[in-house]
């Protein structure tokens, strides 16, 4: 294989994101051709290097950058199926981001910076899939980091905007910190940097510290790919603009983690302690967003929180010892999540609002929407994990895995021994996933069913739905004042259908969507392509986790029945009434929605709406004290060294004020003081 095209793969994207900046601006017409074009080209390329490599063969080749007096560091790439298919995934979705970006933000004064940061964030991706360097990794690794943080904060005019692109920085550089020690010290024990050397003395048994290295790891990973206790600046980054929601959801930011865990596998095999942590941190992650999913009125937030649980699914399956179902279950979610979130750009272009309860106000919502409508069906179809669409596949290779693993009998693939894995890793996840299975089904089910079937008797004003009941009924809400809502300023006008650049991506991402799953059924498919491992489902898995997800439906669909005919009925709902956003504004009128969610979650509604609280607690624990600190420093600052440089300023000033007194221009004065001072010199002299 000519390595240069591989080279190109992540060079075009940056050098198109150069070029876009350097003329975007003054030749608005360029910006766009710059966007798509260099990212369509290498996603063009990714797959043509994908082709050419073939199944079962590696590719290495490196360069030397610089001597460091110890591990060396390599301009190296590495080629494998792993990095073939996921480079594939990333130029797909971003070619469909850049392109519907050219219609969401058509009349966005700041398109140009938007789109080169959208193919610098892209030629990132690129460069951590390839990189077969832990130093060269961990540059894309941080400029991807820096990416997020501009686009997140691309409407820097909002409050919402601003404190979300600040959050996501800095909870993710809390997690680069420990993981930058991790490659540090990885790169000590293996003596060198590059990918192919650690995993080679993994194999050996050459690494001194293989649990200190695996944790310090997990950190990173835990903020990049947005898991328990580093995931709260995902939901809240929903108030960048949706395709940039896609391209990190997809493929991008929160998918490196999980890529990198998998590549170095091996490593973390070796330790056993590692791989149940990572197992109960994707549990808790996956039940804990899962809740939380199921009661947001925010349609993004709603789909970040379900984008963090399946990040649960695939960390569990690493934890199970299965790199393969991970990285299948990341391809798959990878299509329908940014299928999802494309389509929900087009609905609330059209239904001016993030809100799911207002929504439900608007008669025909669905007819105005007929691709979004159709293929978000397809995509939350898939998310459930339904035959025969791609999600169900993936899903239950996941489960089979952990399933696997809780046996004794873990599918390492020959990364490692079967008992390298604790069956209490793989129990942790098989519950756990099952458990998420049945509430990612319902809150899935639950947004389908607000958003589009809601009746029109079911959303009307409170004083109509229930006389008596006050519109302003304090510390009651369907989308509570201080409900989480982060919507982004939307000028489009929803009289106006959405333009093509707009509903082809949703189509072009639905084929992976329904298909993509079945190329695990044969093992010279997709399983040839990875470690040649089968991801066929096992019969107890497919049918406990099938069942499941309909169990989970069929009770959002009860609860939504009952809501329905309750309020429809003008009895009040059993929950709290609430508020729903206008025009993409804050909540502002009293409405009671049939809800399922309320009777589903029943006291933990409350606080699984506010994420369990997670926030308030790292503001308590962490915020706070940081602020009091600095104003503590301050006024120390202030009030004590600036006190000792104004006195020392002062007394300077004031001694020569007084010497100053001296100097009267009487020369008479001057002898005297002279004489005066000799005699007093004699004298002492003297005695």
């Amino acid at each position: 294989m000519n390595l240069a095209l591989p080279a190109l793969v992540p060079a075009l994207p940056a050098l198109g994101a150069a070029a876009t900046l350097a003329v975007g601006r003054r030749s608005p017409g360029l910006a766009r051709p710059l966007a798509i074009v260099p990212v369509a080209v290498s996603a063009v390329l990714a797959l043509v290097v994908a082709i050419q490599l073939g199944t079962g063969q590696v590719l290495d080749a490196a360069t030397r950058l610089t001597p460091t007096g110890g591990p060396e560091i390599s301009l190296a790439i590495h080629l494998d199926g792993y990095s073939s298919l996921i480079s594939v995934l990333v130029g797909l979705v971003a070619t469909c981001v850049q392109v519907y970006s050219t219609a969401y933000l058509k009349d966005d004064p700041r398109y140009p910076s938007y789109a080169a940061l959208v193919s610098l964030f892209t030629a990132a991706m690129f460069l951590v899939v390839y990189s077969g360097d832990l130093i060269v990794l961990l540059v894309g690794w941080e400029v991807m980091g820096i990416c997020s943080y501009f686009l997140i904060g691309h409407h820097w005019e909002t409050e919402d905007a601003r404190s979300a692109s600040l959050k996501a920085f800095l909870v993710t550089k809390l997690g680069d910190v420990p993981f930058l020690f991790g490659i540090f010290l990885l790169g000590a024990d293996a003596g060198s940097f590059r990918i192919e050397d650690v995993l080679r003395a993994a194999g050996d048994g050459r690494l001194g510290h293989p649990t200190l290295i695996a944790l310090l790891l997990l950190a990173g990973v835990a903020g990049k790919s947005a898991q328990f206790p580093l995931h709260t600046w995902l939901p809240d980054a929903m108030a960048g603009p949706t395709p940039v929601s896609a391209l990190i959801h997809a493929a991008t930011m929160v998918a490196a983690g999980i890529y990198l865990v998998a590549r170095l596998l091996p490593v973390f095999l070796l330790s056993g302690a590692a791989l149940v942590v990572l197992a109960v941190m994707a549990a808790v992650t996956m039940i804990g967003s899962a809740l939380c999913a199921l009661a947001q009125d925010d349609l993004k937030r709603v789909l970040a929180y379900s984008t963090v649980g399946q990040l649960g699914y695939m960390a569990g399956a690493l934890a199970s010892g299965d790199r393969e179902a991970s990285v299948f279950h990341l391809v798959s979610h990878g299509a329908f999540k940014a299928l999802l979130f494309l389509a929900a750009g087009v609905v609330i272009h059209a239904a001016h609002t993030n809100s799911i309860s207002a929504m439900a106000r608007i008669p025909g919502l669905r007819k105005r929407v007929p691709d979004a409508y159709w293929t978000m069906a397809i995509a939350l179809v898939a998310l459930i994990g339904l035959p025969p669409f791609s999600g169900f596949f993936s899903k239950e290779a996941v489960l089979t895995a952990a399933e696997h693993a809780a046996n004794g009998e873990a599918l390492t693939n020959g990364l490692g021994p079967a008992s390298s894995v604790p069956q209490a890793a793989g129990w942790i996840v098989l519950i756990s996933a099952g458990l998420t299975a049945l509430l990612t089904a319902a809150y899935a089910a639950r947004l389908f069913l607000v958003a589009f079937h809601s009746p029109a008797s079911a959303a009307v004003p409170a004083a109509a739905a229930a006389p008596g009941v006050s519109a302003g009924v304090s510390g009651v809400a369907d989308h509570e004042p201080d409900a989480p809502y982060s919507p982004e300023p939307d000028e489009a006008d929803p009289a106006v259908a959405e333009p093509p650049a707009m509903r082809w991506p949703l189509w072009v991402l639905a084929v992976p969507t329904m298909g993509f799953g079945i190329a695990g059924l044969r093992s010279d498919w997709l399983p040839a392509l990875l470690d040649g491992g089968s991801l066929k489902p096992s019969a107890v898995t497919a049918v406990t986790g099938t069942g499941l997800a309909v169990v989970g439906v069929l009770l959002a669909y009860g609860a939504w029945r009952s809501a329905t005919a309750r309020v429809t009925d003008g009895l009040p709902a059993p929950a709290e009434h609430g508020r729903v956003p206008e025009q993409a504004g804050a909540p502002a009128a009293e409405v009671i929605v049939a809800d399922p969610g309320r009777a589903l979650l029943g006291p933990l509604f409350g606080p699984a709406r506010h994420g369990f609280g997670v926030d308030r607690l790292y503001s308590a624990l962490f915020v706070r004290p940081v602020e009091a600190a600095a104003r503590l420093v301050r006024f120390l600052d202030r009030e004590v060294v600036e006190t000792y440089v104004r006195g020392s300023g002062a007394g300077a000033d004031l001694l020569g004020r007084v010497v100053r007194l001296a100097q009267t221009g009487n020369a008479q004065t001057y002898l005297s003081a002279l004489l005066a001072g000799v005699v007093l010199l004699a004298v002492l002299v003297a005695v």
